[in-house]
């Protein structure tokens, strides 16, 4: 009986193990840091969650991106971002042209938002200096 216990226990441990392997690997915020690292682009974002900020990588830059709910000709859709980089500092290198890339991306994923760069990234956009 003891033995049997102990085979089931087993089981339950292995499953157990199975399980919070697979949740590791398919954490979005490990591939995020992993994008992150590798300097690839990596869009995090849940669209049918407006509540929920989108995150983004692109080289090596985290950026955040608060999405604001409104209306549209045919329905509510999230027509304003509002994007910021996490660390300012990881700036360096980006280009005008990286943040084309990056608006288009956004629009792709939402065609009825307006995206407002936070500072200092507007500055880049305004001002025409790379």
């Amino acid at each position: 009986m003891i033995i049997m216990l102990f085979r089931i226990l087993m089981l339950v441990a292995l499953a157990l193990l199975v399980y919070t392997v697979i949740q590791y690997i398919h954490n979005p915020q490990r591939r995020l840091r992993i994008a992150k690292e590798s300097n690839t682009f990596f869009f995090l974002d849940e669209p049918d969650n407006s509540k929920k900020n989108l995150q983004f990588v692109y080289k090596g830059c985290l950026f955040d991106g608060e999405k604001y709910l409104g209306t549209t000709e045919e329905a509510f859709e999230v027509v304003n971002i509002h994007v910021t980089a996490r660390h300012p500092l990881e700036l360096r290198g980006l280009t005008r042209d990286d943040l084309y890339f990056l608006e288009r991306e956004i629009l792709i994923r939402y065609p009825h938002a307006k995206i407002e760069w936070k500072h200092p990234i507007n500055q880049l956009l305004l001002t025409g200096i790379e």
